[in-house]
């Protein structure tokens, strides 16, 4: 499930600030629904706030990353017409 929070992350990296708070109560709530942890288990509940923050960040990190990079090479980029 971990590769799902960074791919997540790599789509909307775009809107980061937004991307790691759906990420972080998304993740929760995958759990939540699949029984993986249940709703009177809060440091689990936190523990897994932290993963799914974590792991989202992974993907938009990329994203923002891949995004400066390329508006770095399009804004250094010489005419020579």
């Amino acid at each position: 499930m971990i590769p799902t929070m960074i791919i997540f992350g790599l789509l909307a990296g775009r809107w980061w600030k937004t991307a790691l708070v759906v990420g972080t109560v998304g993740w929760i709530a995958v759990l939540l629904v699949t029984g993986v942890i249940g709703a009177s288990q809060m440091p689990l509940m936190i523990g897994a706030a932290f993963f799914g923050l974590a792991n989202t960040g992974v993907g938009v990190a990329i994203h923002q990353g891949v995004l400066r990079l390329v508006q770095s090479l399009r804004g250094s980029q010489v005419c020579t017409d």
